[in-house]
């Protein structure tokens, strides 16, 4: 048995698709068209590579983009200064501020200085508090976006024995309580875990999210169970030449799709979703700003 392949790539296209789709309704009933602004500082490559796509993609969405590039050497008050003023900006429903900062500026005050209505990457203390409180939130993109693929998989995933492996503020603790709010039975596990084999063997759903390239083995996985590698790890690959590398999840790929049910490739599964599912919290932080109904399947 080889397991079914999750397209992220092409799940993300339907996801961007739904929200141009209610953006387009919003404006033309309303009048009123989602915002996101992206606040970089510094000329990290990557982070620059990262805000362009969003940007890219966000105005075809049909949305407005603002873009805020800063210095390598901001202040920490002139950036605090900055969220004030979008914080206050009517036509701003969503900001991301692109992480990591310089090592001279405090990530958690920055974060907690976004209104939490406005907090699109889901990071601010009080959505993490509704979040674990079952309330209305703005949910972490990353996480969203595995839950959507596991309900477009699997439909109802109520009774579901999930393993969360990892246990970051970013991935692993959200990815635990959205699962935990599909009335799955949910296991954080880590490299620390005792018997961490035995632990994933008898899941319905693994949730690798670990950070470390190829950790999860094949035989871990029960059969039949579905993957989502939240992994990027970049190794080197010299049969693609000298100093050539290429990118893995957290999971022995190769081995895991014999064995599971479905599974999420990597690069092509989680990666596309992220930037889909921050698209989707613009929207529904525009329409909760608005009084608006929220689009379905979006949260």
């Amino acid at each position: 048995m080889t397991a079914t392949l999750i397209d992220g790539k092409a799940f993300a296209a339907l996801i961007r698709e739904k929200v141009a789709t209610h953006v387009a309704r919003i404006k033309e009933a309303q009048g009123v068209t989602p915002g996101l602004a992206v606040v970089l500082v510094g000329d990290d490559p990557a982070s620059e590579v990262y805000v362009r796509s969003k940007g890219k993609q966000t105005v075809e969405a049909g949305m407005n983009s603002f873009e805020h590039k800063l210095p390598v050497d901001t202040t920490q008050e002139a950036l605090l200064e900055l969220i004030e003023t979008l914080n206050a900006d009517p036509s701003v429903h969503g900001i991301l501020v692109q992480l990591p900062l310089p090592s001279h500026l405090d990530e958690s005050l920055v974060i907690n200085a976004i209104d939490p209505a406005k907090d699109v990457d889901g990071f601010h203390i009080s959505n993490v508090g509704l979040l674990a409180t079952g309330q209305k939130s703005m949910v972490p993109c990353t996480p969203l976006g595995c839950v959507m693929m596991l309900r477009d998989q699997l439909g109802d995933l109520s009774g579901k024995d999930a393993v969360v492996i990892g246990r970051s503020n970013i991935v692993g603790k959200p990815m635990a309580q959205l699962l935990l709010r599909e009335s799955c039975t949910v296991t954080i596990a880590h490299s620390r875990t005792k018997d961490l084999p035995e632990v994933v063997k008898r899941a319905d759903i693994v949730v690798a999210a670990v950070g470390r390239a190829n950790f999860v083995q094949g035989d871990w996985i029960k059969p039949g169970a579905t993957v989502i590698d939240v992994g990027i790890n970049r190794i080197p690959a010299p049969e693609r030449g000298e100093g050539k590398s290429r990118l893995v999840g957290d999971v022995d790929f190769a081995a895991a799709k014999e064995v599971a049910g479905a599974i999420t490739p990597v690069p092509g599964g989680v990666g596309p979703m992220t930037i889909a599912c921050l698209l989707a919290n613009t929207l529904t932080a525009c329409c909760r700003a608005h009084g608006l109904a929220e689009p379905d399947g979006l949260t």
